[in-house]
């Protein structure tokens, strides 16, 4: 068997300070990567030039793109690009995520611990915030209805998941293949939990509590601590989670709930202004009535 060919994919947007502390720590892992592939999302802080500055073609490639689609768009980018030039493991990340330097090496050093006929395609890292607590924006969903992997996870170290985010994630191009790419048009949020529900419905993913990133956010945040006009798409996507076929029912009525109980919470956190109700109101409209006009191409 050969050599596994592993990337990693960074999605970039007006943060060069965090993303050249990402790349540092992706230079110097453990496990040498293959490829180190920045998505550019249009970034006006002379992102590109200041890499071409510090690293060379050969240790960071860059893939611009011609206007910010988003965390969505990038990774959907992204993807698209790494499944293209056959790598067999690709591993995605925020600018903002900080890996310790053992992170891909643990995730790969746990998948192989796995029996070839229950080896997780996709697996995710703990996600700690700069204090060393768990982030609350990128908590793993654990899958607790199939008793047989969760025992075979733990016994492996790991937590067998039903959903998880971007922030780091090893994903097999197979899945890539079998399930197309995340949807680019959620722009920011959610698109991660639709895209690994997706995939986790019926596959086997695992979070690594070993394998650690630091989520670098300057607060401690959620979408509904997010203040201004940005919770449009937590309550837009949230909707839309609800029409993909992604999701029991019994999960799409958990789904629910929590748009229902987010609003509530973002009303009393940010006060019902105008543009509280503003943000609310365009994000209930376009997600029930908007989502056929946005989707008339995507899978």
């Amino acid at each position: 068997m050969g050599v596994e060919r592993i990337c990693a994919i960074v999605v970039t947007y007006n943060r060069k300070q965090l993303l050249m502390e990402c790349i540092n720590k992706l230079l110097s892992q453990t496990l040498s990567l293959d490829e180190i592939i920045i998505i550019d999302n249009a970034s006006t802080d002379n992102t590109i030039s200041e890499i071409r500055s510090r690293y060379s073609e050969d240790e960071v490639t860059i893939l611009p793109l011609e206007q910010n689609v988003g965390g969505a768009g990038g990774f959907y980018e992204g993807l698209k690009y790494a499944k293209t030039k056959g790598y067999e493991w690709i591993w995605i990340l925020d600018d903002d995520t900080i890996p310790e330097l053992d992170c891909i090496e643990q995730l790969i050093e746990t998948k192989d611990k796995f029996s070839n006929t229950m080896k997780p395609l996709l697996l995710a890292s703990r996600v700690n915030w700069i204090d060393g607590t768990l982030h609350p924006m990128n908590l793993p969903t654990v899958k607790n209805r199939d008793n047989e992997k969760l025992f075979m996870a733990a016994r492996n170290g790991c937590i067998s998941i039903r959903s998880t985010s971007f922030v780091s994630l090893l994903i097999n191009r197979s899945l890539i293949e079998q399930y197309g790419l995340p949807i680019k048009e959620y722009f920011i949020w959610n698109d991660d939990l639709e895209y690994t529900s997706r995939i986790l419905k019926n596959e086997f993913g695992v979070v690594v509590p070993k394998s650690v990133v630091k989520h670098k956010t300057k607060v401690k945040y959620t979408p509904i601590e997010s203040a201004g006009a940005r919770y449009y798409y937590e309550v837009r996507n949230k909707i839309w989670l609800l029409k993909t076929t992604s999701f029991s029912k019994k999960e799409k009525i958990r789904i629910f709930i929590s748009v229902i109980r987010g609003i509530f919470q973002f009303i009393k956190l940010n006060k019902l202004n105008a543009i509280s109700i503003k943000t609310i109101s365009k994000g209930l409209f376009d997600g029930l009535f908007m989502y056929n006009k946005y989707f008339k191409t995507a899978k």
